[in-house]
C-alpha cells in the first residue's frame, strides 16, 4: 500500500523534504488513549494479584509472586478494582474504535500479517537485536513490525475475553469453562499481561532504533523522508 508524500519548505533555510502522513487522527488518539489505559489496568491487576496470589491448588500457592505494593495502583483491593474496571471500559472501547477504522478504512492492509510478509521477519529480528544489516524499506511497516501488532491484536482480544471470564464467572461460566475453569482463566490473564508488557518492551526497542523521527510521527502523523518508497 503506497502514502502519497508531500513536499514541505523549511522557513528558514527553504530545505525541501518529502514527508508521509503515516499515522491517521484516529489511530494516533487509539494508540496513546490505548496505552495509557493498558499501563493503569497493569497496575492495578497487580494489586488485585496482591490479594489473591495463586492461580489453583496444582501451581504453588505460597509465594508466587511477591509484587511490590509501590509498583501496583490502587492501595487496596476495592482501589484496584475500581482502577481495572473503569479503564478496562475505555480499554476496550479504544480497541474497538482502532478496529472499526482500520476495516472501514482499508487501513489494515498496512498492518496486517500476511504469508508474504514471512521471509522478511528473520533479517529484521536480525537487523534489531543481532546488529545485522538494515534491510531496505518496502512498506510503511516492516514484517517484524506487522507480526507484532497483528499479534498484540490478538492478545488484545484475549486479554478482554479472559477477564470477563474472571470478573463475571456466573455470568460467563461457560467462557470460563472454555480455558479450563476459573483458576486457569486467571492464569491466562495474568500471561496475556506479561506477553503483551514483552510487546511494549520490544516496540520500544524498536522505536529507539528507527529514531526520532520515527517517535513524531505518532505524535504529528507526519514523517519526514520516509524509508519506503511513496507515490
Amino acid at each position: 500500500m503506497s502514502t502519497r508524500a508531500v513536499a514541505i519548505e523549511d522557513a528558514k533555510t527553504g530545505e525541501v523534504t518529502q514527508a508521509v502522513c503515516e499515522h491517521p487522527l484516529v489511530v494516533r488518539l487509539c494508540h496513546w488513549i490505548n496505552a495509557g489505559a493498558l499501563f493503569v489496568m497493569v497496575g492495578s491487576g497487580l494489586q488485585i494479584f496482591r490479594a489473591f496470589p495463586s492461580f489453583g491448588a496444582k501451581i504453588p500457592q505460597k509465594d508466587l509472586l511477591n509484587w511490590p505494593k509501590s509498583l501496583a495502583l490502587g492501595g487496596w483491593l476495592g482501589g484496584a478494582l475500581q482502577w481495572h474496571l473503569t479503564f478496562m471500559w475505555i480499554y476496550m472501547a479504544t480497541g474497538l474504535v482502532y478496529l472499526g477504522y482500520q476495516l472501514f478504512s482499508g487501513n489494515y492492509r498496512q498492518v496486517l500479517f500476511a504469508r508474504r510478509d514471512l521471509p522478511g521477519v528473520w533479517p529484521m529480528v536480525r537487523h534489531y537485536f543481532f546488529f545485522g544489516p538494515k534491510p531496505p524499506g518496502r512498506e510503511v511497516y516492516n514484517p517484524l513490525q506487522k507480526q507484532a501488532y497483528t499479534s498484540v491484536i490478538g492478545l488484545g482480544a484475549l486479554s478482554v475475553l479472559t477477564g470477563l471470564a474472571i470478573w463475571k464467572p456466573v455470568q460467563f461460566s461457560w467462557l470460563a469453562r472454555l480455558m479450563g475453569g476459573f483458576h486457569l482463566a486467571r492464569l491466562w490473564h495474568f500471561l496475556i499481561m506479561w506477553a503483551m508488557l514483552a510487546f511494549v518492551f520490544g516496540h520500544l526497542v524498536m522505536v529507539l532504533l528507527h529514531g526520532w523521527n520515527n517517535f513524531v510521527s505518532m505524535l504529528t502523523g507526519w514523517k519526514k523522508d520516509p524509508e519506503y518508497p511513496s507515490e
